[in-house]
């Protein structure tokens, strides 16, 4: 029997922001989570787009994905959300400079394809280890790469959340592509900053392996980034490859788009 994926997701404004600019969509074998860029003009319908046209692709594929580039195709999706932004900025001035963050997950039994741009993030959790699978696209990430400021300076530097990267209109997007062999026992969390602003990665382990249901571990970490601070929208999935006979995953929508089941 092949691994099949189980999700749960949700959303929520935060404390500080007046709006919800984070898009999100699950199907039986996709994820996705897309978080408008903040302060830049509507940030919601460059992640709503996102979200859809990586739905779309989801619609589109064959049933069986044995013969697709899992990851291949989800990067022609990105690219293709960032030419509909292109064409939308167009139209419509006000769009001019709208962008957002990707991770989505595309997954074939144990074959899982990953697209990354921006600072959301996926982590795995196997055995009880936390490993993080997206690097963030940010000015901090790099200076950190290179050795210029410590972890505990990015921390709490003040442009933690300059991006580098991201899926925006008039731009070239350059996501990062990958696989990941995933493992029936395995659980995958992928979210917005929103979380990770808050929460460590410690944090999230805990959350993680304490709390086995996945609606109540998506509950727990939106209440947790609540508790200290909300400074963002905040969203996230959490996803588990278990041993099962395929069943569609409930319905999660957020932003302008429906997840399609």
């Amino acid at each position: 029997m092949s691994p099949t994926l189980r999700s749960a997701a949700g959303s929520d404004v935060g404390r500080r922001r007046p709006m919800n600019q984070d898009s999100a969509g699950t199907t039986t074998r996709l994820l996705a989570v897309a978080d408008g860029m903040g302060g830049h003009p509507h940030g919601e319908v460059a992640s709503a787009v996102a979200i859809e046209v990586l739905l779309d692709l989801d619609q589109r594929l064959p049933d069986d994905l044995g013969e697709v580039d899992l990851a291949a195709a989800l990067g022609e999706a990105v690219v293709e959300a960032a030419d509909r932004l292109t064409e939308l900025a167009k139209a419509d001035p006000e769009l001019r400079g709208t962008g957002t963050t990707v991770v989505a997950f595309l997954v074939d039994g144990g074959r899982i394809g990953v697209a990354h741009v921006g600072d959301s993030r996926a982590y795995l959790l196997r055995e009880g280890e936390l490993f993080r699978l997206t690097r963030d696209h940010t000015l901090v990430q790099a200076l950190l790469d290179e050795g210029r400021i410590t972890p505990e300076e990015a921390a709490g530097h003040p442009r933690r959340s300059w991006l580098v990267r991201t899926l925006q209109e008039a731009t070239p997007v350059e996501p990062d592509l990958f696989a990941v062999d995933g493992r029936v026992g395995d659980r995958y969390l992928i979210c917005s900053d929103g979380v990770t602003a808050v929460l460590d990665d410690e944090a999230l382990r805990e959350v993680l392996v304490s709390v086995t249901d996945r609606d109540e571990a998506v509950e727990r970490l939106i209440e947790l980034a609540n508790e200290g601070g909300g400074p963002d929208n905040i969203t996230c999935i959490v996803a588990d490859l278990v041993e099962d006979e395929p069943q569609d995953n409930p319905p999660f929508v957020v932003g302008a788009v429906a997840a399609r089941g």
